[in-house]
C-alpha cells in the first residue's frame, strides 16, 4: 500500500474533525460511551474518505522495453532520448531566390 499524499491526509483529518463535531451537536449525547461511539464513527468516516480518494498516478506502462544508450533493456538511470531529424526531400535545400 502506498503512503497517503497530502490531499488525502488533509481531507481525512478535516472529515474526522467536522464529522465528530457535527455528530456530537446533532446527537446531544453527554455520556462517555456515547461520546466514544461518536468519536469512533467520525474516525471511521475520515479513514473512509482518505482511502477512497484517488492517490498518486503510477508510472506509465509501455508495451516495449526502454533501451538505453548501451543497448541493454530496462536499464535504470538517466537515459538519452533520441529524436529523429526532419527529412528534407529533393532539391528543397538548394533553392536560391524565387
Amino acid at each position: 500500500m502506498q503512503r497517503p499524499n497530502a490531499a488525502q491526509l488533509i481531507y481525512g483529518s478535516a472529515t474526522v474533525v467536522l464529522a465528530t463535531v457535527a455528530l456530537l451537536l446533532l446527537s446531544g449525547t453527554t455520556t462517555l460511551p456515547g461520546i466514544a461511539a461518536v468519536c469512533a464513527a467520525g474516525l471511521l468516516l475520515g479513514v473512509l474518505v482518505a482511502v477512497t480518494m484517488p492517490g498518486r498516478a503510477g508510472p506509465v506502462k509501455t508495451s516495449a522495453p526502454v533501451r538505453s544508450a548501451s543497448g541493454t533493456a530496462g536499464a535504470s538511470g538517466n537515459e538519452e532520448i533520441r529524436v529523429p531529424a526532419a527529412r528534407v526531400g529533393g532539391s528543397a535545400g538548394t533553392r536560391i531566390g524565387s
